[in-house]
C-alpha cells in the first residue's frame, strides 16, 4: 500500500469535507443563480440564442453560443435508404454521420438530399474574466 492511502482518518478531515462540500453547493447556486442574470441580460440586449460581450468594472463577461447538429435517425436512415446509400448506414441502423459528411465533401451526396434529416440544437456559455490592461 502506499502512504497515501494509509493516512488516518480523522473528524476533522470528515467535519472539513462536510463543511466544504455544503460551501460549494451554495456557491454553485449563487453562480446559477448569476448565469441566469447574464442570461436574462444578453436575452434583453440582443435576443436568445445570440453571443455577446461586455466590459464592466476590469471584468469581461461573454456569452458563446455552442451549436450541435446531428442527423435525426429514423428520417436520416429512410432518406439515406431511398437514395441507395445503405453504406453510410452503420450497422446498428444508425446514420455513420463521418462518412455522409465525407459523402458530402466527394459530391456523392447533396446536403439538399438529406434535407429535414438534420436536428441543431444550441446551448449558451457564461465566462467572465479580468481584462487585463495594456
Amino acid at each position: 500500500m502506499s502512504k497515501r492511502t494509509e493516512q488516518q482518518l480523522t473528524a476533522d478531515m470528515l467535519e472539513k469535507y462536510y463543511e466544504y462540500n455544503k460551501k460549494k453547493k451554495e456557491i454553485e447556486a449563487e453562480m446559477n443563480h448569476l448565469k441566469e442574470v447574464f442570461h436574462q441580460y444578453f436575452d434583453h440586449q440582443l435576443g436568445s440564442d445570440d453571443k455577446g460581450e461586455v466590459l464592466l468594472g476590469g471584468f469581461k463577461l461573454q456569452r458563446q453560443v455552442r451549436k450541435t447538429e446531428k442527423y435525426r435517425e429514423d428520417t436520416t436512415i429512410k432518406r439515406l435508404e431511398e437514395l441507395q446509400m445503405e453504406d453510410l448506414i452503420q450497422v446498428v441502423k444508425k446514420p455513420d454521420e463521418a462518412k455522409i459528411k465525407s459523402a458530402i465533401q466527394l459530391g456523392l451526396l447533396k446536403e439538399e438530399d438529406l434535407e429535414g434529416c438534420l436536428t441543431t440544437s444550441t446551448s449558451l456559455a457564461i465566462s467572465v474574466k479580468p481584462v487585463t490592461p495594456r
